[in-house]
């Protein structure tokens, strides 16, 4: 039997909190009374996950495996399960369960209303450090301002799409995939459920500061090209500023015969511009390894195996 209902669980280094994640999910789901199927996906760990999976594989035929060959990161493994689930609506989830399974129960409920894409939105947010809650509300406010797509703040992976909304995302050619910015252009009824991201029971968090950072240059550098812009704006108001600066200096000394001298200030001076220059390169550099990803056109993931797929 066809799967109704599809919910991808991107995998890695789990092992302490799959057995209660798989026991959430199978709960919830068989409230529904349809047909379903759970697809974890073991982004490369290096743990006892995949063996941990490859048994529950075996007593569940609801439950199935992709084994990826290595660590090819959180958005690809999403991207993998959209790949090869069957449902008529796929919902995302991390293992960690700071989503609560529960909510999906709503999102289903507001799919059948007729919306395609329903986001989970957290009020709020326990389970994380201030800095890391401080450090991601300006993200999506700073994400939402550059790009030229309302992308809904306060929302992760946990969502539903339709399968309309995932065969559109099979065939889009890109490479470094935003998930998160590609459903909303991709367009369509789109709407949210709300509820309290919780604590993780279990592990620890695989998304570091460092890693959030890279997340988000992805996330504006993937729908927004206005930072090139503003180099550019950054570029012109300092050549004006120099100008200035320099009739100013001229002037001082064949006006008034004052020397404008001091090793100090304008070394202070050049390593502000050498600085202004090195951010610019970095901004354009960012773009340029995404046009070079894209031109060398390898397959997002490579599969090491896989478990209860026909």
């Amino acid at each position: 039997m066809v799967a109704k209902y599809s919910v991808v669980i991107p995998i890695f280094n789990e092992e302490l909190i799959i057995n209660e994640t798989y026991s959430r999910l199978k709960e919830v789901l068989d409230k529904i009374n349809e047909p379903y199927e759970l697809i974890f996906v073991n982004d490369g760990s290096n743990d006892s996950s995949h063996k941990i999976i490859f048994e529950i594989c075996k007593i569940d035929p609801h439950v199935k495996l992709l084994d990826f060959s290595r660590n090819f990161g959180h958005q690809i493994a999403i991207g993998a399960g959209l790949d090869y689930a069957e449902g008529e609506a796929i919902i995302s989830i991390d293992a960690d369960l700071q989503d609560p399974p529960e909510v999906i129960l709503e999102m289903i409920r507001k799919w059948k209303e007729g919306y395609n894409v329903v986001y989970g939105k957290r009020v709020r947010r326990d389970g994380d450090a201030f800095l890391k809650k401080v450090a991601i509300k300006i993200y999506y406010r700073l994400l939402r301002t550059l790009t030229n797509y309302d992308i809904p703040a306060d929302v992760g992976d946990f969502r539903l799409i339709d399968r309309e909304v995932c065969n559109i995302i099979h065939n889009l050619p890109e490479k470094n995939r935003y998930l998160r910015g590609l459903v909303t252009w991709i367009g369509f009824n789109q709407t949210f459920v709300e509820y309290a991201r919780r604590g993780r029971i279990g592990g620890e968090s695989k998304y570091s500061l460092a890693k959030l950072f890279h997340l988000a240059i992805s996330g504006i550098t993937s729908f927004s090209y206005k930072p090139l812009r503003l180099a550019s704006y950054i570029g012109i108001i300092l050549s004006i500023c120099s100008f200035f600066y320099l009739v100013l200096v001229i002037y001082l000394r064949i006006a008034n015969d004052i020397p404008i001298g001091g090793w100090a200030s304008m070394t202070a001076t050049n390593l502000f511009f050498y600085g202004i220059v090195l951010i610019i390169l970095g901004i354009m550099g960012e773009y340029i390894g995404k046009i070079y990803e894209e031109t060398k056109n390898r397959p997002l993931y490579i599969l090491k195996g896989k478990k209860g797929f026909k």
